[in-house]
């Protein structure tokens, strides 16, 4: 048996609940292409998009993995006993507002539709109780640890107060894909959680934190880094609402650096140096050679080369906001056209259609034609099999995209976590 009661007798596989699942990131790298030797098994998954009428995500998610087992509904009220019972929670939970939050139970004052769905996570875990999932696995942006502007790192100092009064000791790091041989220079932060009773949260309380933090855990086993020259350690002292308060009221900058450890509320933190001997994947490596399967509406029209030019351009000039408020703006070139010899820029939701973007990649073909990426391209990018959207429009195949996750990421977290929670079996009670 493993770490979960929410595990049948004999039953080797890692039950998983997947929220905002999007177009299924997450369960493309647990379940990968067979799920019946991949050890991890997606039970429950819930993707809603608020003030939509056509849940284009979710119906996504549906064509390729089956209705069985799917929830199309919103997070924040679906009953927790409707959800089976679990191992492994995951999610890449969308940026939120945070503000006061007196307990668990109660979050008052969050700002924002989207600002509840942290709650509802945690709603999860409290109301699931001794049969709470082991694990968890959630994304985010970067930006998390350094939020909001006038309090740094005062929400994700949220989080780890919630998640530590839950029971779970957390590990997190930022990765940029592309530091490890993937496609896509994307930077995420990506957080572990491992509840008190298990076996890798006795092996993490047992462990010298730097062996950890360096070399021993799941993050450093995963995604390889140089050893860590200093490391930083605080206590998270108070609770939630008088974090959310006084946490780094007069600090200028985050406490919390890319890499990071919590447990009982005590933090240690360093900035995390990649280090990877493995092979590159290119943007070239990824695009389609062959001109002629190139629909001609990717291509850039003549006309819009000027506009795409200055946006892609260095600027300073005068703008004014809606209000009639004039500023001065400035901002950096963008090398232009993308080059094809490293890997691609961060995807963005707005990356589909013909308008002129400053942030959409356009790329020159071997015979000197500027176009933009099709929606196979964006795909792989990702680490998403070409086609994964299909049934949908180009523009909206491309917002999918720009808030997917890079799949190999998670395949590698889940392949260490398989292995470590198979090796060390500790039952809850």
């Amino acid at each position: 048996m493993l770490e979960s009661t929410a595990m049948k007798k004999g039953d080797k596989k890692i039950r998983v609940a997947e929220l905002f699942a999007g177009v299924g990131g997450f369960r493309l790298g647990l379940e990968g292409h067979n799920k019946k030797t991949s050890g991890f098994e997606v039970v429950w998954s819930n993707q809603w998009e608020p003030g939509k009428t056509k849940q284009h995500a979710s119906d996504i998610y549906v064509r390729r993995f089956g209705a069985e087992g799917h929830s199309n509904e919103d997070i924040s009220i679906v009953p927790t006993k409707s959800i089976p019972n679990h191992d492994l929670l995951v999610g890449g939970f969308p940026c939120q507002d945070y503000s006061v939050a007196r307990t668990l139970s109660q979050a008052a004052g969050i700002n924002g539709k989207k600002g509840v769905l942290w709650w509802s996570i945690c709603r999860i875990l409290e109301e699931k109780g001794p049969k709470a999932p082991s694990f968890l696995i959630l994304e985010n942006v970067d930006r998390l640890l350094k939020s909001p502007a006038s309090q740094r790192g005062r929400d994700f100092a949220i989080m780890l107060t919630s998640l530590s009064k839950l029971g779970y000791a957390v590990e997190w790091r930022v990765v940029n894909a592309a530091d490890y041989g993937m496609p896509q220079r994307r930077r995420r932060v990506y957080i572990l959680g491992y509840k008190r009773g298990t076996s890798i949260h006795k092996e993490l309380s047992t462990s010298d934190t730097t062996e950890w933090l360096s070399t021993r855990g799941l993050h450093a086993k995963s995604f390889p880094i140089s050893a860590p020259t200093k490391i930083d350690s605080f206590q998270l002292e108070g609770d939630l609402e008088q974090i959310t308060k006084v946490f780094n009221k007069k600090g200028s900058a985050t406490p919390f650096h890319t890499a990071g450890l919590m447990i009982n509320r005590k933090i240690w933190t360093f900035k995390a140096i990649p280090k990877w001997n493995g092979p590159f994947t290119t943007l070239a490596d990824i695009i389609e050679k062959d001109e002629h399967k190139i629909p001609k509406e990717y291509y850039l029209d003549a006309n819009d080369l000027k506009d795409w030019k200055h946006l892609k351009g260095g600027k300073k000039e005068k703008r004014k906001t809606k209000s009639g408020f004039e500023y001065n703006y400035s901002e950096g070139p963008m090398v232009f056209p993308d080059p094809i010899d490293k890997a691609s820029r961060t995807i963005v939701t707005g990356e589909g259609g013909s308008t002129p973007s400053r942030f959409k990649h356009v790329i020159k073909t071997k015979s000197g034609k500027l176009r933009r990426l099709m929606p196979e391209e964006l795909e792989q990018l990702n680490m998403f099999p070409p086609g994964h959207t299909k049934e949908e429009t180009p523009v909206k195949r491309a917002f999918f995209m720009g808030n997917a996750l890079v799949v190999g990421i998670v395949e590698k977290l889940g392949k260490e976590l398989r292995n470590r929670a198979s090796t060390k079996p500790a039952s809850i009670t």
